[in-house]
């Protein structure tokens, strides 16, 4: 069993974010279900080195990740391995919600992941530029063969996780994320758990 080198709670609605070394894990824990999290990641020496969806979705060969695969840089360069995972296929598509798109879809300007991780991205020098197409762990959003897309009710179960083995160094920012004006949270934003095992 990998020792347990962190572990904490994110409140609902916040962020979070933390250099996970070379073969350390990241273990993401829905505790009560229904909660979507927002993930950036970049290369820890080098933040200019980022998650890259579409490297990501080219290698996996699906717009859903899972168990097994790799969440890619955009030097096509390996940052983490999905290694374990409870939930199912996880969204890499749906983007991050924000004071501007929550006013632009719902008429509401409550603030978002994006200011969520613009939050946790000051603490590394990072800013608005940093924030890029990113994966959304625990939500789903169901893509029809004609392209119609919607996010759907939150559908992970109480304790269900993912856990994420780096491949570099890499600063992980997590998002906790607080919409409650679409289903992806169930209308309820709850706290989730992190942990950070060793090799």
């Amino acid at each position: 069993m990998s020792r347990l080198i962190h572990r904490e709670t994110i409140p609902a609605c916040a962020p979070s974010s933390r250099v996970i070394r070379a073969g350390e894990a990241l273990r993401i824990i829905d505790t009560h279900g229904q909660q979507a999290v927002d993930f950036l990641c970049y290369n820890a020496d080098d933040p200019a080195e980022r998650y890259h969806a579409p490297n990501t979705l080219k290698a996996a060969g699906t717009i859903l990740l899972t168990k097994g695969h790799t969440l890619y840089s955009d030097k096509a360069r390996a940052l983490f391995t999905i290694e374990e995972n409870t939930f199912g296929g996880h969204d890499t598509v749906g983007g991050c919600c924000s004071k501007p798109s929550n006013e632009m879809l719902y008429g509401v300007a409550n603030e978002g992941c994006r200011e969520n991780f613009l939050a946790a991205l000051a603490q590394h020098g990072l800013g608005w530029k940093d924030v890029v197409p990113h994966v959304n762990w625990f939500m789903t959003v169901p893509v029809s063969t004609a392209g119609e897309a919607a996010i759907a009710l939150g559908s992970s179960k109480p304790g269900d996780y993912v856990t994420l083995r780096a491949r570099m160094d890499v600063l992980a920012v997590i998002s906790n994320c607080p919409q409650v004006l679409n289903p992806c949270n169930n209308f309820n934003p709850t706290e989730i758990e992190v942990e950070v095992l060793g090799a």
